[in-house]
């Protein structure tokens, strides 16, 4: 029960994460399952059967708040969906051990990506809508990528667009997070087909579907007040810290190299936190912005 409990508070945590900046739960929920001895399959299965409702309370809430393109996220899903089923059963199919070292490696990486995204301090100009050109493949990627990463659709396409500069970010985020609904039903078709009932954990999809649907309609209303870069940041050095420990284990590195290597990140983590807040304060000082409204930098 203990076990259970906890896990309800990831899936808390996460979906506060990515309803208020449209990536996090399933990079954050995989990570930490992954960290607590679940097979990668498994652990992105889980996840992905337990945003099925996550991202459905998910959308509504945005959709109640006005935060929804509905163009974009009619263009996004149906790629989003191929996508995720095709990468589920890629996954399936991978031996165990070189699934953790792949999926450690993705979670790592994304972990960066959404760090550096919220440190950038340049500001986004918003004209017009992004192109199915443009949005088809970002969803197509996005959604292969979170199936075999466990997470992935919102770092992909919550930056992506954000560096588009086309939608203002409170639509980017709710525009994703709605579309992410889709994405996870193809996800976790392809999970069930490729393993079976009897191979999903039914109980840790439920705690986390619990504690993400308590969240989600909070992080909805939150995407407007948060300081989006502080949450960003925070997330991905979190993200970070647990994936390069996960596959020094799988790689064999020395426990005291990783220890040593982890102290660097986390103080190196501790001043990007640092320089978030300044940023954050710096923008509330300009009176141009509200906290949530800069949250990445432009691609040029």
């Amino acid at each position: 029960m203990r076990k259970l409990i906890l896990l309800a508070l990831v899936g808390l945590a996460a979906q506060l994460v990515d309803g208020s900046l449209g990536m996090g739960y399933g990079v954050t929920s995989a990570t930490l399952l992954v960290a607590g001895g679940l097979g990668p399959a498994a652990a992105s299965a889980a996840v992905h059967f337990s945003e099925i409702g996550t991202s459905l309370v998910s959308g509504i809430s945005h959709q109640a708040l006005g935060n929804v393109d509905w163009r974009t996220v009619g263009i996004l899903a149906a790629p989003g969906f191929v996508g995720a089923f095709a990468g589920a059963t890629f996954l399936v199919s991978l031996d165990g051990e070189i699934a953790r070292v792949l999926v450690a490696s993705i979670l790592l990486v994304l972990g960066g990506y959404v760090t550096w995204r919220f440190l950038v301090p340049q500001r986004l100009q918003f004209k017009g809508r992004p192109s199915a050109r443009f949005l088809a493949p970002v969803g197509l990627l996005g959604g292969a990528l979170d199936a075999v990463g466990g997470g992935g659709w919102g770092p992909i396409g919550t930056t992506s667009m954000l560096s588009s500069g086309r939608l203002e970010p409170r639509k980017v985020v709710g525009s994703v997070d709605t579309a992410e609904f889709v994405v996870t039903v193809g996800a976790s078709l392809g999970f069930l087909a490729a393993l079976g009932s009897q191979g999903i954990d039914w109980r840790v999809a439920g705690a986390l579907l619990v504690g993400g649907v308590i969240a989600a309609p909070i992080a909805a209303v939150l995407v407007r007040l948060l300081p989006a870069r502080i949450l960003g940041v925070t997330a991905g050095g979190l993200i970070v810290l647990t994936n390069m420990r996960t596959l020094g284990l799988e790689l064999g590195v020395p426990g005291l190299t990783i220890a040593l290597l982890a102290s660097v990140v986390f103080t190196v983590w501790v001043l990007w936190i640092s320089w978030a807040i300044k940023l954050d304060r710096a923008e509330r000082e300009g009176g141009t912005d509200r906290p949530g409204d800069v949250v990445a930098a432009k691609v040029n």
